[in-house]
């Protein structure tokens, strides 16, 4: 310790300043009671809800006693001095909220859910093979991987009809739109995309919006200000931007289970036909892969006078004749009342997008607050967008290729006994159950194998059934999904995890 944290506190004990030695050797336990020094010490004491060791550590810097840094901060012993005493609390302030950051941070990795980014350069031409330059702000050398669980489901984010599209977009209108949508911000490219998008889903109107989650959130709560006695009846395996919406409507709620239309009706039934009802739920839940019974939901919601929310983000582009989704395939569109969807997935481009009748969409456009009070999305994205869906309507090639790509995927996995879920689409989900483990096997497909793949934890999904979520697309080879099935029976003799264990008690 230094000299100046050597002298005397008249607030402190003989024992505090061997907390405060403790603290500078980083000795471990504390040999002092921290909630006595936090009674005297103005700086300790605003360590309300930290760990004791965290918290004399934060704080020390700041205190002349137990500074343990080469150059401490000079104060008069005097502590009761106004000015000394304002400028000192401040400074510890700002150091509290950084050590609270630091210590939730912290508590995320130590439980194996801490979120790493990879920085990936996806190359035209060459996808799904990438450049892959570390994680986070880790400076990697950079090496080619193979990605096994991107969201550019059919790969139209490098379709030759997509970019040359965006290139003409570019060289004509400029970057950005200029504005909102309300003011200066449209554009013929939005208004060609919302009449495309109307028209996939067999619907009057459209509206774009920014993202998915935005589109579903602003949706949803803008129902609340139109409807504010509507009760919102949500599938529990609904997405984290439907929770949202519903939550921002205010509006009362009810969940039922996952897909479980005994327990829907007998929500439904519970209310007056007459009372304004809104059953939400997706088509295709993206990290189990099971689809939801649209034309028997449908049918409940006719039974008992209820409008219908369908997310359709994993499905658009990927089902149906023209590819507008599950409702398309299963020929229910027509009795679906709103459809949302994304531009950012199968589309291959940025966005999200609600389609239903003119009224409706005219008083999300009037309403929600997710829409008016933003930026509309560049002409050069609205452009690649219409381009996508255009060519999506006419071709199904991607999503036949795409489909076999799946199956053949799901059965060379199960055939060396992984534990595969029971998904009934293009994603194949494999558990794990466990956030460290889940982590270490992506870790091992990275680094010895050159596979990338993202772990899946809470709170994307329940606790106990973490897993990897693969997307194999028509652009990988069978020759690529068996490098990948090789792979994973490998790691799994490695980590020794459990084969030909029972899948069916996870549905979400």
């Amino acid at each position: 310790m230094s000299a100046v944290s050597q002298q005397a506190c008249s607030r402190f004990s003989a024992e505090v300043r061997q907390a405060a030695a403790a603290v500078a050797s980083r000795s471990s336990p504390l040999p002092v009671n921290l909630s006595e020094v936090k009674q005297v010490c103005p700086f300790v004491a605003r360590t309300k809800g930290m760990p004791e060791k965290s918290a004399v550590e934060t704080f020390a810097s700041f205190c002349p006693v137990m500074s343990v840094v080469e150059k401490p901060v000079l104060i008069h012993n005097d502590l009761d001095d106004g000015a000394v005493k304002k400028s000192l609390v401040t400074r510890v302030a700002d150091k509290m909220y950084e050590a609270k950051f630091e210590y939730n941070i912290e508590k995320l990795k130590q439980e194996g859910r801490y979120r790493y980014f990879a920085n990936l350069q996806r190359h035209v031409g060459t996808f799904p093979k990438a450049t892959f330059r570390g994680q986070n702000d880790e400076a990697g050398i950079p090496r080619e991987v193979m990605v096994f669980c991107s969201n550019d489901y059919l790969g139209m984010g490098q379709n030759p009809v997509v970019l040359q599209a965006c290139h003409e977009a570019i060289d004509t209108s400029g970057t950005g739109a200029g504005g909102t949508r309300n003011i200066s911000g449209t554009t013929k490219y939005h208004v060609e995309l919302e009449h495309e998008l109307a028209l996939n889903h067999e619907k009057e109107s459209a509206l774009v919006f920014s993202s998915g989650y935005v589109a579903n959130e602003a949706a949803l709560s803008a129902v609340g200000k139109i409807m504010p006695d509507c009760i919102m009846i949500s599938d529990s395996g609904n997405h984290s931007s439907m929770i949202e919406g519903i939550r921002h409507s205010g509006c009362e709620k009810t969940i039922f289970k996952n897909n479980n239309l005994e327990q829907l009706e007998a929500i439904l039934k519970s209310y007056p036909l007459e009372r304004p009802k809104m059953i939400i739920f997706e088509s295709v839940y993206s990290m189990a892969g099971s689809i939801a019974p649209l034309e028997k939901i449908c049918d409940l919601a006719e039974k008992y006078n209820a409008l219908t929310f369908c997310d359709e983000v994993h499905a658009v582009g990927m089902y149906g004749e023209h590819g507008a989704g599950v409702a398309e395939r299963d020929g229910v569109a027509d009795r679906i009342d709103v459809i949302s969807g994304t531009l950012g997935k199968a589309y291959g481009v940025f966005g999200g997008y609600v389609a239903a009748s003119k009224n409706f969409i005219d008083c999300v456009r009037s309403y929600a607050a997710g829409f008016i009070f933003t930026t509309a999305i560049p002409p050069v994205v609205a452009a690649g967008a219409l381009a996508s869906v255009r060519y999506l309507r006419q071709s199904g090639a991607e999503r036949e290729m795409q489909q076999l790509r799946a199956k053949q995927l799901k059965a060379k996995l199960r055939s060396k006994g992984l534990p595969v879920m029971n998904s009934t689409s293009h994603i194949v989900p494999v558990l794990v159950r466990d956030p460290v483990k889940v982590k270490q096997v992506t870790d091992k497909l990275l680094d010895e194998y050159n596979i990338y793949l993202q772990p899946i934890n809470y709170p994307t999904v329940p606790r106990g059934t973490e897993r990897v979520r693969i997307t194999p697309l028509p652009l990988h080879s069978e020759e690529d999904l068996d490098m990948l099935t090789s792979a994973l029976d490998n790691i799994w003799d490695d980590l020794e995890l459990p084969r030909n264990v029972p899948v069916d008690d996870v549905t979400e």
